[in-house]
């Protein structure tokens, strides 16, 4: 007779955390409490970006900015361009309202309701401060903990369409006490031992009560969705020079890439033809299109840009919205990904 499956044991996930936790600088020691603001600005920077690339970030904005009072009082720009190469620029602009809005609290909120109703801060963001700050008794549920959950139950649908079944199950795993610890644990054995590829399931402190284990093909868990090609748009940048200094804008606001430093560019369109790019040209100059186009890949379209160049002699012209920034100073400028790639088509270098 066949015995029945062994049932997941929360206390046995949590025992292999206090052997194997991540040391994260973001992360408390063990019996140290978690800070508010470190949990809160490493969260919002891990949002759809990795560990390792967002390391360096949160280094630097703690140095800079080392509580929630100081980053609230910085001007926005200064925020936006510490935060250049991380992505999802929206982020920046939501943490430093966010900031503001903790600072004239007085506090960081305790309640995940309270939390729900900051700027850029979801369920998942409200959930894991909640959690690893305040030990409220939730389970946080990021990508890396909805792919234990998938797996330990089977779950035969797509992540994006099972979330509310994945947040269940994995507040069904909660053991009612050492909440933080429990939802970094979930978070840790994703990242490191229930992987997306070669899961190291004899390591995993649930062996033997995965369901997607016994049913011998875990990597078939989380079930995805069906690949749908993303749209493609196209565009058309203009990097212009003088006397040893380039053109740059801002972006208004709001919108793809908002407030941050550009060299001028079109709006980028599926329906862009780029025989008229030059009449988005910033200033009348000799432009020349220069061979080879700058790829990039946002989260819902590719983008093709065609890159023009011209020089001006001095004295450089004032031209509207602009301002001219010495080629020595571009990295200064906070340069989002996509207009680094730019400048290195155009051979100024920031790779």
């Amino acid at each position: 007779m066949r015995s029945a499956p062994a049932k997941p044991d929360p206390l046995a996930l949590l025992r292999w955390y206090d052997r194997r936790r991540r040391a994260l600088p973001w992360r408390a020691r063990a019996g140290e409490t978690a800070d508010p603001y470190a949990v809160w600005l490493s969260e919002i920077m891990l949002q759809q970006t990795t560990v390792e690339a967002v390391k360096p970030y949160f280094a630097a904005f703690l140095a800079r900015w080392p509580d929630v009072a100081a980053l609230a009082a910085a001007p926005q720009e200064e925020v936006m361009k510490a935060w250049a190469g991380l992505g999802y620029y929206a982020r920046a602009r939501n943490l430093h309202a966010c900031a503001r809005a903790i600072a004239a609290r007085g506090a960081f909120p305790r309640e995940q309701r309270e939390l729900l109703a900051l700027p850029g801060v979801g369920p998942y963001t409200a959930a894991a401060i909640a959690a690893i700050a305040y030990d409220a008794p939730v389970v946080a549920v990021d990508g890396n903990v909805e792919r234990v959950v998938a797996r330990l139950f089977a779950i035969e649908r797509p992540a994006r369409e099972a979330k509310a079944e994945l947040r269940e199950q994995a507040q069904s795993l909660f053991p009612g006490r050492r909440a933080g610890d429990f939802t970094q644990a979930l978070m840790d054995l994703g990242a490191t031992v229930c992987t997306p590829r070669g899961p190291r399931c004899g390591d995993c402190p649930f062996h033997g009560a995965c369901a997607a284990e016994r049913s011998g093909d875990a990597e078939a868990f989380p079930v995805k969705p069906p690949k749908t090609q993303k749209p493609e748009r196209r565009g058309a940048a203009f990097v212009l020079l003088s006397d040893g200094a380039a053109l740059i804008r801002t972006r208004p606001p709001r919108g793809l890439l908002g407030g941050m430093a550009e060299f001028p560019s079109t709006p980028f369109r599926a329906d862009f033809d780029p025989r008229k790019a030059r009449a988005h040209a910033p200033a009348a100059a000799p432009w020349r299109e220069l061979p080879g186009m700058v790829e990039h890949v946002f989260t819902h379209f590719s983008l093709r840009l065609t890159i023009f160049r011209a020089t001006l002699p001095p004295p450089r012209p004032g031209i509207e919205n602009c301002r001219w920034t010495e080629l020595g100073r571009l990295e200064a400028e906070g340069l989002p990904t996509l207009m680094r790639k730019v400048a290195a088509h155009a051979g100024l270098g920031l790779e």
